[in-house]
C-alpha cells in the first residue's frame, strides 16, 4: 500500500488529517480541470470546493481498486458538466488533432509575443466562441483527453460511458474545433496583415 493508498484508507475511517492531505496534494489539478470547464477563476474555486466536499461525504463507496486521481476527477467533471447544462460558460485553450493527424494550437494568451499583442483580445473572444457550444460531456472528455493524458476507458469510466461512446465524442470535438480554428486562422492571419500594411515605414 502507497502513502496516497494510506491516507485513502485513514480517511475513509475518519481521519480529518489523511484527508486533507488528499486536498493538499490534489486541490492543483481538480481547481485546474473546474477553470478549464467553466472558465473563471470564482467559478473553479467553487466547483473545487463542492468536489472535495462531495469527496469527503461519498469516500466510503470509492473503490480502491481504481486510481484515487480519477475517481476524484470524475467527480469534479460531473459536477462541471452538471454547472455548464444549466448555463454556457466559456473555456480556455487547448491543442487537438484533426482526422489527418495534423495538430492546432490555440495561442497561449500568458506567452510574450509583442507583435500579436495587439489582436490578442480579439483572438480569446474567437477561441472562447469557438469552444463554448461544445457538449459539456465533449468538453469534459477532450480536457480529460488532451490536458490529463487520459485514456478513452479511464474517460469512459469517469463520465459513465461506453468506450466507444467516448471515441465517437472526441472525434467528433476534433473535427469540429480542427475546422473551426482553421477558419479562425485565416482571419487571424488576415488581420495582421492588414494591420501590417497600415503599420508606418521607419
Amino acid at each position: 500500500m502507497n502513502e496516497e493508498q494510506a491516507w485513502v484508507r485513514q480517511a475513509q475511517q475518519g481521519d480529518d488529517e489523511a484527508f486533507t492531505k488528499l486536498v493538499e496534494t490534489y486541490q492543483t489539478p481538480v481547481f485546474n480541470l473546474c477553470y478549464r470547464m467553466l472558465g473563471e477563476p470564482e467559478l473553479a474555486e467553487d466547483a473545487a470546493q463542492e468536489t472535495f466536499l462531495r469527496a469527503f461525504q461519498h469516500l466510503h463507496r470509492y473503490d480502491q481498486k481504481r486510481p484515487f486521481a480519477t475517481w476524484l476527477l470524475s467527480i469534479a467533471a460531473h459536477y462541471c458538466i452538471d454547472r455548464l447544462r444549466r448555463r454556457k460558460f466559456s473555456m480556455f485553450s487547448m491543442d487537438a488533432e484533426d482526422e489527418e493527424g495534423n495538430s492546432f494550437e490555440v495561442p497561449d494568451v500568458d506567452a510574450p509575443n509583442p507583435e500579436g499583442e495587439a489582436i490578442t483580445g480579439q483572438t480569446n473572444e474567437r477561441v472562447h466562441a469557438m469552444l463554448k457550444d461544445l457538449d459539456a460531456t465533449d468538453r469534459a472528455a477532450v480536457i480529460m483527453r488532451y490536458w490529463y493524458d487520459y485514456s478513452e476507458k479511464e474517460i469512459a469510466e469517469s463520465l459513465n460511458l461506453t468506450v466507444s461512446a467516448v471515441k465517437s465524442r472526441l472525434h467528433r470535438a476534433r473535427k469540429e474545433l480542427a475546422g473551426l480554428w482553421v477558419e479562425q486562422e485565416d482571419d487571424l492571419l488576415a488581420e495582421m496583415e492588414r494591420r501590417h500594411h497600415e503599420s508606418p515605414a521607419f
